[in-house]
């Protein structure tokens, strides 16, 4: 049996049981980035409220720094110092677990200080330096398998982790390139990656986006989260990873990816019954 970590309240248990039995679908799940404590603290309720009623394990997730943005311009969030500061009223009033990602090694001493995961960006999830020093924080390292990356690839970053000793790993699925300003999910991927005896979460919301295809912006077609949802459940993923907004019309990142907390919770009442129905 893995290393299991037990915060507060926040139970982990259920997560890294060994793969038989893990039976439970948990939930990775905020806005893409925090555009106030307000707007966090909100979604961070209402989020919370959702999951107590469906019996599932919610972990927030909102970046304090955007640092892949599209554009110059675009918006990044409140910084490292202001962001932390931000989650752990979350996790303190809330009541709830808390993740962000890091960009940088220079940034994992500040984030492991709040964070009960920490998460690391498709984009960086081959940098050496940057997977061993969230390794050694000793906590959850989530990490997104990068859009270049065939399913497979991933154990050599898994490996990169445990050298450290931590056991304490998620491999979530973000979709694969596919052609210019498009990806693909290919469900296979999930199968591939539950062989490696770790949690796997599929980001659905991610999936879903075009990248750099909207002037400047990313683009995406929302619709289509709950059916890849729903097909990466059914394939044996144990987890979402969800980005939700009240408005996602007028979210400062991501906005055509997200779903509302109302589409957020009739996806969850169908994916739950179909994990039940993957491990009866």
């Amino acid at each position: 049996m893995l290393i299991l970590q037990v915060v507060m309240n926040f139970n982990f248990r259920d997560i890294f049981l060994e793969k038989k039995s893990r039976s439970k679908l948990f939930l990775i799940c905020g806005p893409c980035v925090i555009e106030s404590e307000k707007i966090a603290l909100e979604h961070a309720a209402i989020l919370k409220d959702i999951c107590t009623k469906l019996n599932i394990l919610f972990i927030f997730k909102s970046s304090f720094d955007k640092a892949n943005r599209t554009s110059i311009n675009s918006f990044r969030g409140p910084g490292i110092k202001k962001g932390l500061s931000i989650l752990k009223k979350i996790r303190t009033q809330i009541r709830v677990p808390v993740t962000s990602d890091v960009h940088q090694v220079s940034e994992v001493a500040a984030a492991k200080s709040v964070l009960d995961i920490i998460q690391i960006p498709a984009l960086l999830s081959r940098q050496t330096d940057l997977l061993v020093a969230a390794a050694k924080s000793k906590k959850i390292v989530n990490v997104k398998k990068g859009q270049f990356m065939a399913p497979d690839d991933m154990k050599n970053v898994i490996k990169k982790i445990e050298s450290s000793g931590n056991k304490k790993i998620i491999i979530t699925e973000r979709g694969t390139s596919f052609g210019y300003h498009n990806l693909v999910s290919d469900m296979r991927s999930i199968a591939i990656m539950n062989n490696f005896g770790y949690p796997v979460v599929f980001d659905a919301t991610h999936s879903v986006q075009l990248p750099s295809a909207g002037n400047g912006i990313s683009s995406g077609q929302r619709e289509f989260a709950p059916v890849l949802s729903l097909s990466a459940v059914a394939a044996g993923a144990q987890g979402l990873f969800l980005e939700v907004h009240k408005s996602p019309e007028k979210a400062l990142c991501d906005g055509p990816n997200m779903l509302t907390p109302h589409e957020l919770e009739r996806l969850l009442v169908k994916a739950i019954k179909i994990r039940e129905i993957v491990n009866d």
